[in-house]
């Protein structure tokens, strides 16, 4: 329902609209965009020189139903979201948008027949398909289990068998090096024998390729060198795998290219962190894999998508929070930016390059496997094993004479190793992180220009990945607890202004002691803090300052030297400008950004909440009940680490009786367990019942309810991505969710808000959110997918939103709220619209070959 704004006209004996002097078309869609924007605010008539959002009280919510309602109308120009905010009254809409000019009369001649479309599959063997898929992959994970704790068994056996310390730690060094090694080895070994060399090509998913496939991506996504990104042994694995890869390329992003045969980078490029650059994607229910190939010296930003069949030319540059399109190239020398990449003149790589060779990534590699090797495999295994022979329920337990133990004997040593490891690691963890980054931060100086893969390289690292551990945000986060962690660990949060949800609990950084966040600011989740600017051979750390009243939607990348400053809204997705005059006091969305109205009255009709008497209370109150969720999901969390340590002990008391197959078993009924656990846990706070859209303030307690949900933790759903399983949690956690929907990684907010149809598509990193939150207003409501529809890899669909059977949403798209796409249709783009090629932009596609010939030749 929209609530009429005051200013908003209502005789009822005007016209709907006063018209220009223009001509009669022009009258005419001036006439009908002003009637339909009245039927949605519930007026008689809007003015045609208003201003939507300052003079007619409208929202972006309102003005997306109103571009879905004038996009059905044929003979109507078509308005985008974009649109509305670069020309916000209907007089300046309508001499923008242009009237559309008459449909051509038919032609005289028939046209030629059309080929018939190629006969649908039976459902039934559809179904068998996908019933074949998912029991194969269940047999596939029973039997990892099984192989590995049958080598873990085996190891620990060899491992007791040592006379003295000594020996116990050669045997443990010798095994976890052997494992470690193995866990490598194995994905590579696969690939090539499973698939030989990947090319360009297309073929449905649950069908027999498609499981070469997914096991391939499975074992290269699960070894242990994914934690060696952003160092010389990360490029040497890859290179293994297939990809051609040059000499001095730094990579940072975590994200494994799957089909490595179809990669290749030239030497001297910087791939900057959560990049996906994945060679493949899923596309209506058929997996399309496709090449990608970026030259000498490119620079690749952080939060970027590169689809298939992309290419940059030497000395090319991709700006932040941007995607290159299929068929899309970046000329050599050129910089592009945006979502889908446009040129621009701002330079992205912004530190100066430092003496670092060959030699010196030699080095740098040599000295990480042999820490590895000889300092925390050795302290991993042997750490374990101590474990197991210093717990009596363990030790015993380990004698195949032992008599088994009763509950009375295996209870009491659960509960205190669980309490023990648990609340250790929260203690000792808060500890850590409240003083090593303050002892760093006295040798690693700002604005300085270090060269990598050195001593300082390795502190930065270290700092990083300490206090970027996402349990203690997720711990604070959405709650007045996380200022004082994030002041602990470093943050400047200058004079704070309290609201209870300063923070979301999704945010990272590359250096905490050189982030400044301005007074009354608010950051929702997934924000990343880019203090630290690399190129292939050095990094320096500079510090970030987000100017104070902000506010920061999700998935933020802010980078130093972000052009913002007071009073700011950067919606979601935004991308940051480096260019320009510094922004005060407006809104900014989209990719390359664009400035819209700061706030709208919708925003500001709770604000009577935020100040005196009434504020202090709600915000008392708030605590208490954020106090209440942070110590239950904490005894959530430690109470399934004591069933699991309980069912660990039990496992160890039955292998003296059973064998290995014990452990193998174990590992398998971890994951059911833990699944079924946090399932339930969620349903059972949100009473059984599906959500309701809602408008109301952060200070209203239904938002705190809201706010436990979220913190139930999620983490397990990645282990289903790419099976017929990932369907079937998601509806049990309330999804209305159809049949064979391939899920390879897509994140749903809001189970019960949520309807996805049958046979859908959803890529890897993509996100369906129900709810927003601009400063102190929470919003949700009910996101709709037909069937058959696909979102792209990165793409974010926010509430309110209605997407139409058959249709597409490309790669790093923002699907804003209200928005309705019509059936069959392609959107793409950052705020999304309607471009038909958007999938497939064969336009382009010419230049991507001559790019991909001249970045071979620089290969090594």
């Amino acid at each position: 329902m929209v609530e009429q704004s005051s200013e908003v006209v209502s005789e009822p004996d005007e016209s709907v609209v006063a018209l220009s002097g223009t001509g009669h078309r022009d009258e005419e869609t001036e006439r009908r965009l002003a009637q339909a924007l009245a039927e949605l605010l519930g007026a008689e008539s809007v003015p045609a020189d208003r201003h939507f959002f300052t003079d007619l009280g409208a929202n972006s919510l309102v003005m997306a139903q109103f571009c879905a309602r004038i996009r059905k109308a044929e003979d109507l120009p078509s308005p985008s979201m974009k649109d509305i905010y670069q020309h916000p009254t209907i007089r300046s809409l309508t001499a923008a948008l242009g009237t559309p000019a008459p449909a051509p009369a038919a032609p005289a001649t028939a046209p030629p027949p059309t080929a018939p479309p190629p006969p649908a599959a039976d459902p039934r063997v559809k179904q068998l398909t996908h019933l074949f898929c998912g029991t194969v992959q269940l047999l596939v994970f029973l039997g990892y289990s099984m192989v590995s704790g049958y080598a873990t068994a085996t190891g620990y056996e060899w491992i007791a068998a040592g006379s003295g310390p000594v020996d116990v730690y050669l045997r443990s060094m010798a095994f976890g090096s052997a494992a470690f090694v193995m866990m490598c080895a194995f994905p590579v070994a696969a690939k090539w024998l499973l698939v030989g060399r990947w090319r360009p090509g297309e073929f449905p998913v649950w069908g027999l390729e498609y499981l070469r496939f997914w096991l391939v991506k499975v074992l290269i996504h699960a070894n242990p060198m994914v934690l060696l990104a952003g160092t010389p042994l990360f490029v040497l694995y890859l290179r293994a795998l297939g990809a051609r890869i040059g000499k001095g390329v730094t990579i940072l992003s975590r994200t494994i290219p799957v089909c490595t045969d179809l990669l290749t980078i030239g030497a001297d490029t910087v791939i900057r962190k959560d990049t996906y650059l994945l060679c493949y994607r899923a596309h209506a229910g058929h997996i399309q894999t496709g090449r990608i190939t970026l030259g000498a010296n490119v620079f690749v930003g952080e939060k970027t998508v590169l689809d298939i069949d992309t290419a940059m030319g030497d000395g090319a540059q991709l700006g932040h929070s941007s995607a290159l399109y299929r068929g899309q190239s970046v000329p050599a020398g050129e910089h592009w930016h945006g979502s889908p990449a446009e040129p621009t003149r701002v330079d992205y790589a912004r530190v100066a390059p430092a003496p670092c060779g060959t030699l010196r990534r030699a080095w740098f590699g040599l000295g990480t496997l042999t820490q590895m090797f000889v300092l925390y495999i050795p302290l991993l295994v042997g750490g374990m094993y101590m474990l197991f022979t210093g717990v009596p329920a363990i030790g015993r337990r380990l004698d195949p004479q032992s008599v088994s133990l009763s509950p009375s004997e295996l209870v009491p040593d659960a509960l205190v190793l669980s309490s023990v490891l648990f609340f250790g690691f929260v203690v000792l963890g808060l500890l850590t992180l409240c003083t090593v980054p303050r002892l760093v931060a006295r040798v690693l100086k700002p604005d300085t220009v270090y060269p990598l893969y050195g001593f300082h390289y390795v502190l930065q690292r270290t700092t990083a990945r300490m206090t970027n551990i996402k349990f203690f945000t997720w711990l604070f986060g959405d709650s007045s607890y996380i200022v004082p962690y994030l002041r602990g660990i470093g943050y400047n949060l200058s004079r704070v202004e309290q609201t209870g949800s300063n923070f979301g609990t999704e945010l990272q950084h590359e250096s905490p002691l050189l982030v400044t966040v301005g007074s009354g600011t608010m950051v929702a989740d997934g924000l990343s803090v880019l203090n630290a600017d690399f190129s292939s051979t050095s990094f320096r750390l500079s510090r970030v300052t987000i100017g104070p009243n902000n506010f920061l939607g999700n998935n933020i990348a802010y980078p130093a030297g972000g052009r913002t400053g007071a009073n700011c809204l950067l919606a979601t997705k935004v991308m940051v400008p480096l260019d320009g005059e510094v922004r005060e006091g407006v809104g900014l969305l989209g990719s390359p950004s664009f400035e819209i109205p700061r706030t709208v009255d919708r925003d500001t009709r709770f604000d009577h909440l935020r100040t005196g008497d009434t504020f202090r209370r709600r915000l008392a109150a708030k605590n208490r009940h954020n106090f209440v969720t942070l110590t239950g999901m904490l005894l959530a969390r430690w109470l399934l680490t004591f069933a699991l340590t309980l069912f660990g002990l039990a496992s160890v008391d039955m292998y003296g009786v059973v064998g290995h197959v014990v452990i193998g078993g174990y590992l398998a009924f971890t994951l059911l367990f833990s699944t079924a656990y946090w399932v339930l846990l969620e349903r059972c706070i949100g009473r059984f019942r599906p959500l309701r859209p809602r408008l109301c303030s952060i200070y209203d307690p239904y938002f705190w309810w809201h706010e436990r949900l979220w913190k139930v933790p999620d983490h397990y759903l990645n282990l289903f991505n790419g099976t017929p399983f990932k369907a079937m949690v998601w509806r049990l956690l309330g999804v209305r969710i159809g049949s064979r929907v391939f899920d390879d990684g897509v994140y749903i907010t809001e189970r019960t808000l949520s309807a996805i149809g049958d046979e859908c598509t959803l890529n890897a990193g993509s996100k369906i959110q129900c709810h927003s939150q601009e400063d102190g207003t929470f919003k949700s409501d009910v996101t709709a997918l037909g069937a058959d529809c696909t979102l792209g890899v990165g793409s974010h669909v926010h509430y309110g939103v209605t997407m139409g059977d058959g249709s597409v949403l490309a790669p790093d798209a923002f699907l804003m709220k209200g928005e309705e796409v019509p059936p069959n249709a392609q959107w793409g783009g950052n705020p999304a619209v309607d471009m038909p090629e958007s999938g497939n932009r064969t336009g382009v596609a010419r230049r991507t070959t001559s790019i991909a010939n001249v970045a071979s030749a620089n290969v090594s």
